[in-house]
């Protein structure tokens, strides 16, 4: 049974219900919130190595928007036709059936979002205990089970439960949490580029090929199949800057006016942060060389140091951590509802399909996402677990992707008031690229894409069960 998104008024007999809460303006910084965490300050090393050359470098930036872009063409038309919370979920349910959808909402609990929910609360702790000391994370409380717990795993802790308590509170209090921590963020990532361009120590020279000592002009010497194969291994730094685009179809239930709002927010959002992460990867150059960029793995602290002065690494360290903090709010908001659809299906746990009923909220999926997210911020597993899922994340984008050509055949008559732009030349090409990328993976790095596969497919006794359950519960 799909969710029930109606914002209509509730009575003390009637269920309540999700409340469509979130604007167009929400949505988009929701969509941005999400997508900005700590990846645009630490992968431009993991960008320069292969492509040393500034205008490569900036034009695989351009090259990751675009293919994003392909996705969302997309995801919009699915989003159109499906405008409930779950987003994603409720497409691969439509597209291919319950089992794929719930292994998809499965791997985004245990691991997915709830590592991500871990990673950044720690390492917003982390960023702000370097600048007050009393949060760092040298400062061990104890050691449970061989794990050292920090004063920057207590700070985690608290941030995952206050953000937890203020979405269970209600949509719009969570919503205004998150677009208060991405207005802040931007607001610091503007003062950042105009105040590196404007007074910065940096070097326009820094943008030729000259001053990075780069010989064999545009293509560094390498033949067509070397500088694919480097544009191939940079994108997947980019691919992973850009994600978190899909949070907004998670809560479509709650977005006003979503078969409209749900597409529009893709396409804006995705365009805002290709001109942010464009501007400050331009001002990382403005800053250093290239070859130079290849050697820091906080680029972002190196070239604050270059531009100002050493001091000013103090701030950045601030701005980090409140943009791992609204990521981290996004994440808590969206996530929830996918729990939310898979349990109103009757496959994952029933409470997790009940709403608050004075604030409407999925209380009980945003409580238990909570507590698994602040585990595994304890236990410091969370960044090998990450690893191991990217490969099955990308695989699922491919495979919803695939699904709109599956549901353009299965339901031709269905209503789509947003049809995919560039149908069907420019989802094929996501599809070939996703498909291109899952395939090298599975050769060069096995043991990760194997292990992604395994934990998917631990979920496959968890849905035979619940869904025996539900049958029971009906008959």
């Amino acid at each position: 049974m799909a969710p029930v998104t109606s914002s209509s008024p509730t009575s003390e007999t009637s269920q309540p219900t999700l409340v469509r809460g979130l604007s167009l303006l929400d949505s988009v910084l929701l969509l941005a919130g999400g997508i900005i965490g700590s990846s645009i300050f630490l992968t431009a090393k993991d960008i320069a190595t292969p492509l040393p050359h500034p205008v490569l470098f900036l034009l695989v930036w351009v090259l990751g928007g675009l293919i994003s872009l392909f996705a969302c063409a997309a995801f919009a038309e699915l989003g159109s036709m499906f405008p409930d919370s779950g987003g994603q979920y409720v497409y691969l349910r439509e597209a291919y059936g319950d089992l794929v959808a719930f292994l998809y909402g499965w791997m985004l609990f245990w691991v997915s979002n709830g590592g991500t929910i871990a990673a950044l609360s720690v390492a917003s702790a982390a960023y702000l205990g370097s600048i007050f000391p009393f949060a760092s994370q040298e400062h061990v409380v104890f050691v449970v089970a061989g794990v050292a717990v920090s004063r920057a795993h207590l700070v985690a802790l608290v941030s995952i439960a206050l953000v937890t308590y203020i979405n269970v509170a209600g949509v719009r209090k969570g919503a205004i949490l998150q677009n208060a921590a991405t207005w802040a963020k931007f607001v610091a990532m503007a003062a950042f580029v105009i105040l590196g361009f404007t007074i910065g120590k940096g070097d326009w020279s820094h943008f030729s090929a000259q001053a990075s000592g780069i010989s064999g002009g545009l293509t560094m010497g390498l033949t067509p199949g070397q500088l694919l194969s480097a544009f191939g291994v940079g994108l997947i730094a980019v691919f992973w800057a850009y994600d978190g685009w899909v949070y907004i179809t998670w809560v479509a239930g709650e977005v006003k006016e979503p078969r409209r709002n749900v597409p529009l927010a893709m396409l804006l959002g995705i365009l805002l942060i290709g001109v942010i992460y464009m501007a400050m990867n331009m001002t990382y150059v403005y800053a250093l060389p290239v070859t130079e960029i290849a050697k820091h793995d906080t680029i972002a602290n190196a070239a604050a140091v270059a531009l100002f002065s050493p001091g000013a690494a103090t701030w950045l360290s601030a701005l980090i951590a409140l943009s791992c903090f609204g990521a981290m709010a996004s994440c808590t908001l969206s996530g929830a509802r996918v729990y939310y659809a898979m349990a109103r299906d009757g496959a994952f746990f029933q409470s997790m399909g009940e709403l608050h009923p004075k604030w409407r909220t999925p209380a009980f999926a945003l409580i238990g996402q909570g507590i698994w997210g602040a585990v595994l911020a304890l236990s410091g597993r969370y960044d090998q677990l990450y690893t191991y899922v990217m490969f099955m994340m990308v695989l699922s984008y491919t495979l919803t992707v695939l699904g709109m050509f599956l549901l353009r055949w299965k339901r031709p008559d269905a209503p789509r008031p947003c049809r995919c732009t560039g149908y069907p030349w420019l989802p094929a090409i996501y599809v070939l690229i996703g498909a291109a990328w899952t395939i090298n993976t599975i050769i060069t790095r096995p043991t990760e894409a194997l292990a992604g596969t395994g934990i998917v497919l631990i979920g496959v006794p968890g849905y035979l069960y619940w869904k025996r359950a539900a049958k029971k519960t009906a008959s």
